[in-house]
């Protein structure tokens, strides 16, 4: 029963005869049989007999084991459809999938050629939509513009950070300790940290049933501690963050609440590292971004953050923007205060070497940067890991740049080693279609207002060559 099912190959003979334009008859011609029993085999009304197969083969040049493996490639396609989260739920196995195969060939390529037809038109109306969603739409950008506007820096924010850490020390010298008497003796719950299979998925979760804030086990120690001054900030600060957000205008609801969001991890941050005792050690230790982060007992990134913050009058930090990219490019956050102009879409400049930081992981690296219009900038990079802890858990490698003025470079311990014969500044741009630099071999895409030179008969060393009227 096995090696007669195996014979049936109707949709693959169907397959190519479509290749070769040929029809019933003109194929029945070439193979010396009835035109009725070609649509029999093409319908898996009869097998293909050995005999058929090689004189399949010697006519039109086939490949006998690459025709006979097609129903591998279709159940592949077909292995590859049904893994989709969409199917989950309805518990289909392989040997469904080799069933199907086996009986019924056709219906299987059409499910699979179904299921890359709906892929395509998802990935072009992901597409259309970015396309047409305007910048003042953009949920993201909303949030980004509103703490542009305000230089990444909140003073009544600031405040309520200070007071809450002040009232979490008189608990305990231990921040998280602090924060379990806060939650038990304020709020009536549990501050518990619970295995990752329990938290399903979540980092942080206030289960009310249980009268408790529960924080994964896959968290290191700094993320855990984060995690639960932001839920206390979220319990406690509720008024503070909407009076900030209450007379700004935004279009979009999400871009509310994405802007409520970052104002509560502002305001966390300024708990864990509050604004007067963080701007003395940074300003006493240069800067030194891992040792703030031994001090405060906070990771590299939550520094770098918070760095970005220090512009309270009289007590100014170093100005500082800041970039987070993973692998391929993409921008996750970025900060500015109006130092550096980011682009609001598209990546960064492939010749900054924050995209050098991922071949030498958790090593500070640094460099001295220029824009076309010679704005001079000191920028270091490092990488840091994102996701859960554990040997299979799915970790998340991503680089972050932090940067300053050149003009501010002394004042950090990672610039004070500059000498005046150093290599001239990395020509950077913002970004490739912003970019209006000519000569640059690591270009992408030709900047958006210059007006493309075509030449067949000359190649440059550039990718794109263009005019500049």
């Amino acid at each position: 029963m096995t090696n007669q099912r195996s014979t049936f190959m109707g949709p693959r003979l169907r397959r190519l005869r479509r290749k070769l334009g040929l029809t019933q008859a003109v194929m029945a011609v070439d193979l010396d049989v009835s035109a009725s029993y070609i649509a029999l085999i093409e319908r898996n009304h009869r097998p293909m007999s050995a005999d058929l197969l090689i004189r399949l083969a010697e006519v039109y040049d086939v490949d006998i084991a690459e025709f006979a493996g097609a129903e591998d490639d279709t159940r592949a396609q077909l292995e590859a459809a049904l893994a989709d989260p969409v199917f989950s739920d309805l518990g289909i196995g392989r040997d469904d999938i080799r069933d199907l195969t086996s009986t019924n060939p056709a219906l299987s390529e059409a499910v699979a050629a179904l299921y890359q037809r709906y892929r395509t038109n998802e990935t072009l109306m992901m597409e259309r939509r970015a396309a047409s969603t305007t910048n003042s739409a953009a949920p993201l950008e909303e949030a980004r513009d509103f703490i542009a506007k305000a230089r990444n820096h909140f003073p009544a924010l600031d405040e309520v950070g200070e007071a809450t850490s002040r009232a979490l020390k008189t608990n305990s010298s231990n921040l998280f300790e602090a924060l379990r008497a806060r939650f038990k003796e304020k709020h009536g719950l549990t501050l518990r940290i619970l295995p990752a299979d329990i938290m399903v998925g979540a980092f942080r979760r206030h289960d009310r049933h249980r009268g408790q804030i529960a924080i994964s086990e896959s968290l290191d120690q700094a993320s855990r501690t984060f995690q639960a001054v932001l839920q206390l900030v979220l319990f406690e600060q509720s008024k503070a963050l909407d009076a900030i957000i209450h007379d700004a205008k935004f279009e979009t609801d999400s871009g509310r609440k994405l802007t409520r969001a970052a104002l509560a991890n502002y305001t966390a941050a300024a708990v864990v590292f509050p604004y007067e005792l963080f701007f003395q050690s940074a300003q006493a230790l240069k800067y030194d971004i891992e040792a703030l982060s031994r001090r405060f007992g906070a990771s590299f990134e939550q520094v770098c953050h918070r760095l970005t913050t220090l512009q309270r009058p009289g007590q100014e930090g170093v100005p500082f923007f800041f970039m987070r990219i993973d692998a391929a490019g993409n921008v996750s956050k970025r900060f500015s205060a109006g130092v550096f102009p980011f682009a609001r879409y598209g990546g960064s400049c492939a010749l900054w070497n924050i995209h050098e930081a991922f071949r030498t992981p958790r090593k500070i690296i640094t460099q001295t940067i220029q824009l076309p219009e010679g704005d001079t900038f000191f920028s270091l990079a490092r990488t840091v890991h994102g996701g859960e802890g554990g040997f299979h858990a799915a970790k998340a490698e991503r680089a972050i740049a932090l940067g300053c003025e050149i003009k501010h470079a002394d004042k950090l311990i990672y610039g004070q080693e500059m000498k005046a014969d150093q290599p001239n500044p990395a020509p950077i741009g913002v970004t490739c279609r912003l970019c209006p630099r000519p000569a640059c071999a690591a270009r992408a895409h030709p900047p958006l207002e210059r007006r493309l030179i075509l030449d067949e008969h000359r190649r440059m060393a550039t990718p794109f060559s263009f005019a500049f009227d």
